[in-house]
C-alpha cells in the first residue's frame, strides 16, 4: 500500500466525510445490505465491514461529515484503539481503504455509503458456493416472469413505506419475504430515487 493511502491513527479522532461517486451511488450496495454482508464481507474481513457500516450509519445521521472517536469505536468492535499502524483495529481500518470502502483526504477519510458489486477478481477467490450463491443474485428467476416478481415487489415496498417502514430497510425486508435479490435491489433502489 503507498504512503499515500495510508490511514495514519496518531490522533483520538479522525472526520469521516461521504466519497460521492455519481456511478456507485447509482448501482451500488447499501453498506448495511445483504449483499455486502454476503459477498463483500469475504473481501474486507468482519472488522472492517462492521467498522464500514458504522462510518455509514454516522453519514446518515451527519451527512456532511462527522468526527469519530476512535478508541469508543475500536471497543465498540471488541477491539482496542492504539496509536499507529501495528495493530488490530488500525489494520481494519486499512482493509477499508485498500479494498475501496474508504479512502483517506485531507484530514480524514471519505467513506463510500454503497459498494459496487464485487469485481471478477475478488470472486474469483471465493469459495464456489459464493460464487455460485452471486450468480443467482445477479440474474432473475426464470421460471417466474421478471415483470411478476417486479410487481409483486413493489407492491410490497410501497406498503412497507405506507405502514411506517424505513426505507433503507425495504431490501432486506424484501429478500426476507422470498423476493429474488435481483428484483429487491431494483425496486429498492426505484424506490429511493423516486423518494417513496
Amino acid at each position: 500500500m503507498s504512503a499515500a493511502s495510508e490511514v495514519l491513527l496518531v490522533d483520538p479522532t479522525i472526520v469521516v466525510v461521504p466519497w460521492h461517486d455519481d456511478v456507485v451511488d447509482l448501482i451500488g450496495h447499501d453498506l448495511r445490505s445483504t449483499y455486502v454482508e454476503t459477498f463483500w464481507l469475504n473481501v474486507f474481513g468482519p472488522t472492517a465491514t462492521w467498522l464500514l457500516r458504522r462510518m455509514a450509519t454516522g453519514l446518515d445521521e451527519y451527512p456532511g461529515g462527522y468526527e469519530l472517536d476512535l478508541e469508543q469505536t475500536a471497543s465498540a468492535l471488541g477491539l482496542v484503539f492504539t496509536p499507529g499502524a501495528a495493530n488490530p483495529f488500525a489494520r481494519s481500518m486499512q482493509r477499508t481503504v485498500m479494498f475501496g470502502g474508504a479512502q483517506p483526504v485531507d484530514g480524514g477519510l471519505a467513506v463510500r455509503r454503497r459498494l459496487p458489486p464485487v469485481s471478477a477478481r475478488h470472486l474469483s477467490r471465493m469459495p464456489p458456493y459464493l460464487r455460485a450463491a452471486h450468480q443467482s443474485w445477479r440474474s432473475p428467476h426464470p421460471e417466474q416472469g421478471r415483470e411478476l416478481h417486479d410487481a409483486r415487489a413493489r407492491i410490497l415496498a410501497e406498503a412497507m413505506l405506507r405502514a411506517g417502514d424505513p426505507g433503507d430497510a425495504i431490501e432486506r425486508q424484501l429478500l426476507g419475504l422470498g423476493v429474488p435479490p435481483v428484483t429487491a435491489v431494483s425496486v429498492a433502489k426505484e424506490l429511493s430515487l423516486s423518494g417513496s
